[in-house]
């Protein structure tokens, strides 16, 4: 990594990236991290992260998968 570049943390847990694998996203046109322990609570509670993510409280939870 260059010595100038930010380190990255999660958005919910703000641990960064040297300690914890973080994911890449884009949500309302603005780049994002959460960590790998944390985007399940993406995926299944967006709305845990109202605060944290712009707009997460309208997020709807990913629908349970049929067996």
């Amino acid at each position: 990594m260059a010595e100038n570049q930010a380190v990255c943390q999660c958005l919910n847990c703000n641990r960064p990236e040297t300690i914890i694998p973080l994911v890449s996203l884009r949500y309302a046109g603005r780049p994002a991290w959460i960590c790998s322990q944390c985007l399940p609570m993406l995926i299944h509670q967006p709305d845990r992260l109202a605060g944290k993510l712009a707009g997460a409280e309208e997020l709807a939870p990913a629908p349970p998968l049929s067996s």
